[in-house]
């Protein structure tokens, strides 16, 4: 069950009616989580579009979304136990934004990782808020946090919550609301839920596997572009391709449309809204990009690496955390386009 055994969360959704955030203001009094879960009603746009029985084992899917690949291969939990994983997700989510908001446009002071990049209070508070939401409610499951690496008593898991809590912290600290909070939950090595949420515009995107992705409540999809010549193109920065990958992104920026900068994990979800074609990353840590997965591709999107495989990371106590390049494009034909203009051996 949903629970809070320290605190109420205040949550910025209708409790057991939705899974997005509302525009209300954060003055909304506190509130406690109704916790039977036989009495959860979802919305419809979170129902499965297949027709699967809701049997006692772990079934298996081959569902296709409008992008044409299959989405999950893999036997999945019942989806009463996801729609509960989506739940607590959801909570996660919120509980986060509660520390991030708190902070955003206020002074703190800003430290520097080993790689030089900076770290936060907020990032620091708010994967705690999510780690200890998710250890109420699913103890077995491992956790792997941005700032705090992997937590659980066993090696092993078939669930992994991969944690982002700011998503684009230069953003945040020079108090430009495209960061985003990340959360992905990997089951058997394959992400089957991801969130990418926006806490100061309270824009919340949520993929599940097999199911369409939806913006607060409301189902989104991709659109079609079969041309990289008339793709809008994000990427962070520039700056931020090295060598043979500058040349490669290089290749790919003289035949779009319109090359864009600046968004970080926002450009994403722009993608999965149908503004923008195609987002172009180089060095991505596996909590950048593992939520994203499940939130494109249920928008009929393609994400991949540059040379068009999927994506994977096996997370563990002995993960090292691997730099990964990234693709991903509204449809199929202008995807297959990138990865040939990339040309990345």
């Amino acid at each position: 069950m949903i629970s809070h055994s320290q605190t109420h969360l205040r949550s910025q959704t209708p409790p057991l009616l939705s899974f997005s955030p509302t525009s209300s203001s954060s003055s909304s009094s506190s509130l406690t989580l109704n916790t039977n879960l036989s009495n959860l009603r979802f919305p419809q746009t979170l129902s499965l579009s297949l027709s699967h029985s809701r049997s006692p084992t772990p079934m298996s899917t081959n569902s296709k979304l409008s992008n044409g690949i299959d989405t999950l291969q893999l036997d999945l939990p019942q989806q009463s136990e996801l729609d509960r994983i989506a739940q607590v997700a959801n909570t996660v989510a919120d509980a986060a934004g509660e520390v991030i908001r708190k902070y955003f446009r206020n002074k703190f002071e800003i430290l520097d990782k080993e790689d030089q990049s900076p770290v936060t209070i907020a990032d620091k508070e708010a994967e705690e808020s999510m780690v200890s939401i998710i250890l109420e409610n699913f103890p077995s499951h491992a956790i792997y946090g941005e700032e705090n690496g992997w937590r659980c008593k066993e090696k092993f898991s078939d669930y992994v919550w991969v944690l982002d809590p700011i998503d684009g912290t230069k953003s945040f600290i020079t108090g430009k609301p495209v960061f985003g909070t990340l959360i992905a939950l990997l089951y058997r090595g394959t992400p089957i839920l991801g969130i990418i949420d926006q806490p100061v515009l309270r824009e919340r995107w949520i993929g599940i596997s097999g199911r369409r992705t939806i913006l607060n409540g409301q189902e989104v999809s991709t659109r079609s572009c079969p041309k990289l010549s008339q793709a809008y193109l994000y990427t962070t920065s520039p700056h931020l391709f090295s060598g043979e990958a500058e040349e490669a992104f290089a290749r790919v920026r003289n035949k779009v449309k319109v090359p864009l900068y600046g968004c970080d994990c926002y450009a994403y979800a722009l993608l999965a809204s149908g503004f923008v074609d195609l987002v172009i990353e180089s060095g991505l840590k596996p909590y950048d990009f593992l939520s994203l997965i499940p939130v494109i591709e249920g928008a009929g999107g393609v994400i991949t690496d540059w040379k068009g495989n999927q994506l994977h990371w096996e997370a563990s106590p002995d993960s090292g955390v691997t730099k990964f390049n990234v693709v991903a494009a509204a449809d199929k034909q202008v995807h297959q386009q990138a990865v040939d203009s990339l040309q990345w051996q």
